[in-house]
């Protein structure tokens, strides 16, 4: 359960219907005329305070929704909301310890749990059978850590890097746990920040990483999650950002004389440009309807690569909007509810887009630059 890919829309969020049973026009407000900031510190601080039934089948996932939360309220500069010192407490308590050093080399990963579900209690002689983090789960605490201005260099660094490895596959790919879980760049992506923010790279082989994510790029030039999947804009900002955070390619590299790369920079830009669509708005892979996340999943890699200037940012900048709740937040299309997912990738969209009263998001990270850089 632990390592089934989060879907927000999982939830059973009904629509006011009329007789035929579609959603009646009188039950969609009027899409607001601007980014209304207020609005969505409102939304965040009713997150943070306390989650909305719906969100109960989405438990195991807890530190992935505060952490959409908390560096959300950061990036709408109301982190002044949220106690850190608690936050920072009780993230850690999340964190997995090994009974022993001894224990490191057991394939088990001593990062952090998803949330108190996952943490399964001992037996009757102490001892737990199951005591292991989840990669996605670790980039999430982490991230809130660093946000709140907690010090890294202060937790148990060690156990997680020296169990990473336990998580790495031959192929260079990784696993987010240590059984019965797939492999894709999703987890290469996590395994990446994680070294990044902790600022050692012994956790991870990245020439081994590197080579996975270049047999991700498609005939396209987008990056499927594996090896010869479809082109999927999720895919592509975890192959570039990684390669981004692992140094193998520099930032806006279109700017740079360099002529070679070590992947396909101009079939990747042209597939990046051809995903946003005619309403303004970014799919996720061809024909495909605009979702409000991949005007930051694909966003996010035209900025890394100097891209983002090519895009229509006025015809952007109106999708996003009709896609903005007047309860705060945002919706995955057009007229529907928000959910925390939607809203946190609509702020960091605003973000690229140089919304006023946001601050400025370090694109390969998913946060704040003020966070990338340690200053809170």
């Amino acid at each position: 359960m632990a390592t089934r890919e989060w879907n927000p829309l999982d939830f059973d969020i009904g629509e006011e219907e009329d007789e035929e049973g579609t959603p009646s026009p009188s039950s969609i407000s009027p899409p607001l005329p601007y980014f209304d900031r207020d609005r969505h510190v409102a939304f965040l601080e009713m997150m943070y305070n306390l989650m909305p039934h719906h969100y109960q089948s989405q438990e195991i996932n807890r530190l992935t929704l505060a952490f959409f939360t908390i560096s959300g309220l950061h990036l709408l500069r109301a982190l002044d909301r949220v106690d850190k010192d608690r936050v920072a407490d009780w993230v850690l308590s999340f964190q997995a310890h090994p009974r022993s050093r001894a224990q490191l080399k057991n394939g088990q990963f001593y990062g952090f749990h998803g949330s108190r579900t996952s943490q399964f209690p001992p037996d009757g002689n102490g001892v737990s059978a199951r005591n292991a983090g989840h990669l996605a789960s670790t980039y999430c605490a982490l991230a809130i850590l660093k946000t709140v201005g907690f010090n890294l260099l202060t937790i148990d660094k060690e156990s997680i890097l020296i169990s990473l490895r336990n998580l790495q596959q031959p192929d260079g790919s990784f696993m987010p746990v240590d059984v019965g879980a797939e492999t894709d760049l999703r987890f290469v992506y996590c395994a990446a920040a994680i070294c990044f923010m902790l600022e050692d790279w012994s956790g991870m082989d990245r020439e081994k990483a590197k080579e996975y994510i270049l047999k991700c790029q498609s005939y396209d030039g987008g990056f499927g999650l594996m090896p010869g999947l479809e082109s999927h804009g999720g895919g592509t900002y975890c192959a570039v950002a990684s390669l981004r955070l692992m140094g193998y390619i520099e930032d806006d590299l279109l700017s740079k004389t360099v002529t070679s790369s070590v992947i396909n920079v101009p079939l990747l830009l042209d597939w990046c440009m051809q995903r946003q669509a005619i309403d303004g708005g970014f799919q996720g892979r061809a024909n495909k309807p605009s979702d409000t996340c991949y005007a930051f999943w694909i966003g996010a890699v035209l900025r890394i690569l100097g891209g983002y200037k090519f895009i229509d940012k006025i015809a952007l900048h109106r999708f996003l909007l009709t896609c903005q709740s007047e309860f705060g937040g945002f919706s995955k299309y057009p007229g529907d509810l928000p959910d925390i997912y939607h809203a946190y990738y609509g702020y960091t969209a605003f973000s690229l887009l140089e919304e006023p009263g946001l601050n400025p998001l370090c694109a390969e990270l998913g946060m704040t630059d003020l966070t990338a850089i340690c200053i809170i």
